[in-house]
């Protein structure tokens, strides 16, 4: 009996990145296959090899989509495992001041920063949120992001918390991007508790994460361990209460000062410790020990004018899980580039082009535990797919900030193709 024709095929790519290998260095990480054919049905890749073995492995019917990938790199869908894409207002005034000088932390004590966000996002509705997050969505696809984690945040109470993450809910029935949500109900005390900041966190403590949990509207419970934000203590109370109601905690660790994050990280067997630009060398160990995956978010650095980047080839080295995201938010990176990120993961956190695009489609879906379905294209996994416009791999940093994306394929499904792309080595 012949097997049942496939839904759609990839044929001829110039190169074709599996990143079937989990461990290695440089180019190796990319299981590349030049030539490289694929095909699909029903959501899932089935077969994956030379387009010279094509023809006795899978069977073509009358309905089966073909795309012709001569002189393209196919990647997995990329995996952007932290954005903060629910908001509403802007920030570009506190741009205006950091170009003139005035620090992150300076500019919050002024009253701007997260709390900015937070007051703009209080007084528009769920529909609202959801409206101003579709754009954002579509931008993130445009760059081949076929997943992402979206945060709370910008909200610091429990009604507006559960409206940013019923926002979350609602948006992939909308677009195609799958989205996994995050309850970062830590990220700074809000203005009404100024004064009373025990109190805010005996609120996410006994209420916020409680409801969170009780609705299932969260798979992370997230902390931001700062000097602006939380302490040590504050974020072990918070995240331990997460973890004891079946959130998995995430803390934004060591961005600006090395405050001892990435050791609660460590304690807690948080699944990533994100930004990392001041992280220690006990740090890393800890980490480490505990393999807790590492989150690269260089746009934040670019966009903050920080001297000092993550020290991803030393993380890597470590051998820790290394995932790479955009950190869209609108107070320290307003971008959905994708590629801004793969630029400057290689040229300032120490990664190469083939470790770096590892880190946003493999590591990025290791570092939301879904690395057994997402981020490798191998039989059985599912069919979130890229075709870009360049000949390499290489090209999506080298050729940076701008996107090559072709066709984009969410579960085996075509959600967004741009047959005249032109190509990067054009």
């Amino acid at each position: 009996m012949s097997s049942p024709a496939a839904d759609l095929v990839i044929r001829n790519a110039s190169e074709l990145c599996t990143m079937r290998p989990v461990e290695g260095r440089g180019e190796a990480v990319l299981g590349s296959i030049s030539g490289g054919s694929l095909a699909c049905r029903s959501g899932q890749v089935t077969w994956v090899g030379p387009d010279a073995e094509l023809a006795r492995n899978v069977a073509l019917g009358a309905t089966t989509r073909v795309v012709d990938a001569a002189g393209c790199t196919v990647t997995p869908g990329l995996v952007d495992c932290h954005t903060h894409v629910v908001f509403a207002g802007d920030r570009a005034d506190e741009f205006s001041l950091r170009c003139e000088g005035a620090t992150y932390l300076e500019i919050a004590r002024r009253g701007g920063g997260i709390g900015s966000t937070v007051r703009a996002t209080r007084e528009v509705g769920e529909d609202r949120l959801v409206e101003l997050a579709l754009p954002r969505l579509a931008r993130l696809l445009e760059f081949g992001i076929t997943t992402a984690e979206a945060k709370s945040g910008y909200a610091l109470n429990l009604p507006d918390e559960l409206k940013m993450l019923r926002a979350v809910a609602r948006l992939p029935t909308l677009q195609p991007i799958e989205l996994v949500p995050t309850l970062l109900c830590a990220h700074a005390v809000p203005p009404e508790h100024a004064q009373t900041r025990e109190a805010y966190v005996d609120l996410c403590v006994k209420e916020i994460v409680p409801e969170v949990a009780r609705l299932g509207l969260a798979r992370f419970c997230e902390a931001f361990v700062e000097q602006s934000a939380f302490t040590v203590e504050e974020g072990r109370r918070i995240l331990g209460r997460g973890k004891e109601l079946g959130l998995v905690p995430r803390l934004h660790a060591d961005q600006m000062s090395a405050m001892g994050a990435s050791e609660l990280a460590a304690e807690l067997g948080a699944a990533t410790a994100d930004h990392l630009e001041c992280i220690t060398d006990a740090g890393i160990a800890a980490l480490a020990k505990a393999k807790v995956s590492a989150v690269l978010v260089p746009t934040s650095t670019l966009f903050l004018k920080q001297a000092t980047y993550a020290p991803g080839r030393r993380l890597w080295d470590a051998g820790l899980n290394v995932a790479l995201a955009t950190n869209l938010n609108p107070g320290s990176a307003m971008t959905e580039n994708a590629n801004l990120s793969l630029a400057l993961a290689c040229l300032f956190n120490g990664l190469t082009p083939a470790e770096a695009l590892w880190a946003f489609t493999r590591g990025g879906a290791r570092a939301l535990g879904l690395d057994a379905r997402l981020g490798s294209i191998e039989p059985g996994r599912q069919a979130d797919l890229v075709v870009h416009a360049c000949p390499s791999h290489r090209h999506l940093a080298y050729h940076f900030a701008v996107s090559h994306v072709r066709t984009v394929i969410k579960r085996g499904a075509v959600v967004l193709d741009r047959p005249a792309a032109p190509c990067a080595a054009a």
